[in-house]
């Protein structure tokens, strides 16, 4: 496979705007205080000013062709590693850098294949980061981000949200890549709360719940609560209970309204 093939494979799109560049710096904030985990740090071009910044910075890596660019630069502070960001298990790569505990960033442009299991990643050891800020599709960002009512909002939108202030920032057209990917970007910050928004015992059942009840997004609420075998008699009572229309559809209903019913069903 040829470097352009991999990259391509990889779904790699290297930012090459200056002005786009400074503004993702800008909103990340490094201080001497944080130490940041770049994810797929490529040639460089965040890396090392963010380097210059930061009291630490880990960059990962996983193209063995592009870490010569990460080691032109002997920074003190930068610690490059090649590997699979989802192979890394954060735990281990953190318990020696407890001076920085409480200001650990998750930051990176990311390939847009990866967007998926990466952030499920970030859901489940998100104990260890106090902000991700992320480069990514256009219309992910949108869902982390989505409100009740809205077409985009999601079980992603759910998740997150229980756990993180999310925040669309801006914008960025193709022609600030290369190559410039089909679709548009945007940045978005992840701030985690200093607790969640609301209590879950079980959250992998509860991210089931949520999957179901989104299943169809055309059908009413009530045939997709049916399908995960939740007898109607008991979702009847729980409509009574919590004041919610028989015709109401899952995207309309409230994050607090979702885990009401979840406890009621699952309690």
């Amino acid at each position: 496979m040829t470097k352009k093939t991999k990259r391509k494979a990889l779904g790699q799109h290297f930012l090459k705007s200056h002005a786009v560049l400074k503004k993702i710096i800008h909103r990340i904030s490094p201080t001497d205080k944080d130490l940041i985990i770049e994810i797929g740090a490529g040639k460089g071009v965040l890396t090392f000013p963010l380097a210059e910044k930061a009291g630490k910075l880990i960059a990962i890596e996983k193209d063995p062709s592009l870490i010569p660019f990460l080691q032109k630069k002997k920074l003190p502070n930068l610690m490059i590693l090649e590997k699979d960001i989802l192979k890394v298990d954060f735990h281990n790569l953190l318990k020696k850098e407890k001076k920085f505990k409480e200001n650990v960033k998750l930051a990176g442009n990311l390939p847009y294949s990866l967007s998926s299991p990466l952030l499920f990643k970030v859901l489940e050891e998100k104990e260890h980061f106090s902000e991700c800020v992320f480069l990514l599709q256009k219309e992910v960002a949108k869902r982390l981000c989505g409100q009740p009512g809205s077409k985009i909002y999601a079980p992603l939108s759910i998740l997150f949200q229980i756990h993180f202030f999310a925040k669309l920032h801006f914008i960025v057209p193709p022609e600030c890549f290369l190559p410039p990917p089909k679709v548009d970007s945007a940045l978005i910050s992840l701030r985690r709360r200093e607790r969640p928004l609301f209590s879950l015992e079980n959250e992998e059942l509860f991210r089931n719940f949520l999957k179901g009840a989104f299943k169809h997004r055309r059908k009413i609420l009530r045939k997709n609560l049916e399908k995960l075998d939740i007898p109607l008699s008991i979702i009847d009572k729980a409509y009574l209970k919590f004041d919610i229309e028989r015709n109401t559809r899952a995207e309309q209903l409230s994050i607090s309204q979702f885990v009401d019913l979840f406890h009621y069903f699952f309690k």
